[in-house]
């Protein structure tokens, strides 16, 4: 059985190199027909869409879906349990994601992340973070969505940790909605946690045959008040992050 969810999960990661670098390959042709950088890099989000589209159907990702896709652009944040959330969330919408800078040293990821909106910041550098704020500002203002999770890490808890305000405090100068989402897989042990690594972590999660995952899309929240948009993102992503749990557990 061992030997078979090895053999399963071997399948699925040589699948999700061959999609990654062909369509890879792509933007980095594509790109050649344009001068400007802002179609560059739509371009390659658009691009990046598809990645992740047939990502989900490789790695045989079950998703049960409440409430409406957005329309409409802002701040899209979400409680953080995996580096596999944002290609749940991303199968449909157009984002700018935020992302941690380590995954930018990732062989073939980094890559594709670099050439397709991700911002990457260092959370543990005061300027890294300061800059980072000030991509988001051009890129909301521009109007395209960023995805953020602001806990800032993964874990396992019940519900939501506290969020880092400082995405917040754009959202509220520019006075742009912020759009929550909940989510979070049927098996915990999906979650990537703590020193875990990426291969032993894609092989224990992606060995089995189906990655059950919930996702809400909630409404959108409007505020000048800082405070007010944490916490009322936090209560309705907290709120169906309980409900998940007790529709698996019951």
């Amino acid at each position: 059985m061992i030997v078979l969810r090895y053999a399963l999960a071997l399948v699925r990661m040589l699948l999700f190199i061959f999609v990654a670098l062909t369509i890879y390959g792509v933007i980095l042709f594509t790109n050649l027909f344009y001068k400007d950088a802002k179609k560059k890099m739509h371009n390659g989000i658009v691009h990046r869409r598809t990645i992740i589209r047939l990502i989900n159907i490789i790695l045989g990702v079950k998703a049960t879906v409440y409430g409406k896709e957005f329309t409409q652009k802002g701040l899209i944040v979400f409680d953080h349990r995996s580096y596999f959330d944002p290609v749940v969330i991303l199968k449909n919408l157009l984002a700018y994601p935020v992302g941690k800078d380590e995954v930018a040293s990732w062989p073939l990821i980094g890559n594709v992340c670099k050439t397709t909106g991700v911002i990457f910041v260092k959370r543990d550098n005061r300027e890294s973070r300061k800059d980072t704020l000030g991509k988001m500002r051009k890129v909301l203002k521009n109007g395209y969505s960023i995805l953020l999770a602001p806990e800032g890490t993964t874990h396992i808890e019940p519900t939501t940790i506290d969020f880092k305000p400082g995405a917040f405090v754009v959202a509220a100068q520019l006075g742009v909605p912020i759009l929550p989402i909940a989510m979070d897989y049927k098996l915990l042990s999906d979650a990537w946690i703590g020193n875990d690594t990426f291969v032993p972590h894609f092989f224990r999660c992606f060995g089995k045959w189906r990655t059950e995952i919930k996702i809400s899309y909630l409404d959108p929240i409007y505020s000048d008040d800082v405070d007010t948009l944490i916490a009322q993102s936090k209560k309705v992503i907290d709120a169906e992050m309980i409900r998940f749990r007790k529709e698996w557990e019951g």
